[in-house]
Order: C-alpha cells, then sequence, then structure tokens
C-alpha cells in the first residue's frame, strides 16, 4: 500500500463533511484547509531511486488524495499530468475517493474510454439526499472499477438500485466528540442489500458513537476500525 498526496486541502462540500477530522487537525496546527496547494511530491509514482527504479514498487493499491478529493476545482490545472503518471504506472493501482462524482466527466483524460484498468472510483455518500444525487449520476459512468463509500453514514439510507456494476460498498461511522451516531441496524441493512446484488461488503469502522440492541456506546477513536472487525459482518 502506497499513499500519494499530489495537492492538499479542501473545502467542505455537504452533511458529510461537518465534522471533517482534516479541518479539525488544520485548524490545531493554525492551517488554512481551505487552500488548496500542491505539494512537493506530486510526482511520488514516477520518482525514481539512484539506480533509476521507481521508487513506489511494482503491484501496490495506490491511495490518492485521501486528505482531499481529486476532482476538486481547484486542481484542474494539475490533474492531467496527474493521469499521465497513472498511465505511465499501469503496474500500479489507484483509488480515489470523491464527493464531487458530478465533475467526473469533466476531469478525464482524452483517452478514458471505457476507463483505465489500474483506477479505482469510490463516490462518497453520507445520507439518502446524497446517495441519490450522486450515486444516480456514478451508475452512468464509464468506470470499470466502482466502489461505493458509506462513510460517515449519518443516516439509514437505501442504495439497492445502485449496486449494478460496483465491486465494493464501505459502510463507517463518524469520529469526533460531536459525531452523529450509527446505528448498527443501519449497517445490517446495507449489508443484506449487497447480498441481494452479490456485491462485496465492508464494515470499515464504528462511530464514536454507536447504537446496537437500543443501546449507546462511546468507542474510543482508536478502535473504532477493530471494534467494526469484531463484528466480522465482512462479505
Amino acid at each position: 500500500m502506497a499513499m500519494w498526496s499530489p495537492w492538499r486541502g479542501c473545502h467542505k462540500h455537504s452533511e458529510g463533511c461537518k465534522y471533517c477530522y482534516i479541518h479539525k487537525g488544520d485548524i490545531k496546527r493554525e492551517v488554512d484547509t481551505n487552500q488548496i496547494v500542491k505539494l512537493e511530491k506530486f510526482d511520488a509514482p514516477v520518482a525514481k531511486n539512484k539506480k533509476g527504479e521507481y521508487k513506489i514498487k511494482s503491484g501496490q493499491m495506490v491511495y490518492v488524495c485521501f486528505s482531499t478529493d481529486f476532482l476538486i476545482e481547484e486542481a484542474d490545472p494539475w490533474r492531467g499530468e496527474c493521469w499521465e503518471m497513472i498511465k505511465e504506472r499501469s503496474d500500479l493501482t489507484f483509488l480515489f475517493l470523491t464527493k464531487r462524482i458530478e465533475r467526473f466527466m469533466d476531469c478525464i483524460p482524452s483517452d478514458w474510454g471505457d476507463g483505465y484498468d489500474n483506477v479505482i472510483v469510490g463516490c462518497t455518500i453520507e445520507n439518502q439526499d446524497r446517495a441519490d444525487f450522486r450515486l444516480s449520476i456514478f451508475d452512468k459512468l464509464p468506470i470499470k472499477h466502482k466502489n461505493i463509500i458509506c462513510q460517515p453514514l449519518i443516516e439509514k439510507i437505501n442504495i439497492l438500485s445502485h449496486l449494478d456494476g460496483v465491486e465494493l460498498v464501505v459502510v463507517g461511522g463518524e469520529s469526533d466528540k460531536n459525531a452523529r451516531p450509527l446505528d448498527y441496524e443501519w449497517v445490517l441493512d446495507i449489508r443484506e442489500q449487497c447480498i441481494a446484488k452479490n456485491v462485496r461488503f465492508e464494515f470499515r469502522q464504528c462511530g464514536t458513537y454507536f447504537i446496537k440492541d437500543g443501546e449507546t456506546y462511546t468507542i474510543n477513536v482508536y478502535q473504532l476500525c477493530s471494534q467494526a472487525r469484531k463484528a466480522d459482518i465482512n462479505c
């Protein structure tokens, strides 16, 4: 696994961004999250060592822009170079998530066709309103590898009609002292929708406030993922 952050900074875009940990962390560091800045390691996928070998070894999954959004408007002048690097490193698999799926067709390279084999796109949703809007667009896009990321999930949602062609659905709660609770019944309901459509399902993390069997639990941020794994419901 490798991380690639060609730029930093983001803007809150919808309800799921309300308690964004990136913005919260930047405030502590006195950094303006709303300023989008190209980073020094912009060319990380094609960077080489003294032997002329790629620093990122072949066969890895590369997580792209996990502290920002690959489709954010301010990055439009730089994204073309990113696509060129992604093409050059066809031996790597690149994954990016976005809350801006409506911009997708304006952000792809001219040779995209029906998608690059080595690119996975995750459409992020948090409630029924954003699921209806974003997934109705996502359904029709020419992407070979599609994931749906329900994180932070802040209410019960139905995505059954949007699962055709999707390879993976991820569900997770919100991590913040002001976080909106995650109800385990919502998680199980999405799991059943995935089973009905034979789509892989992953419960990635609990919420800080987690409701199960009518009881609300407060979970330490460092245990959110491990507690989700203990549920043993991935399929």
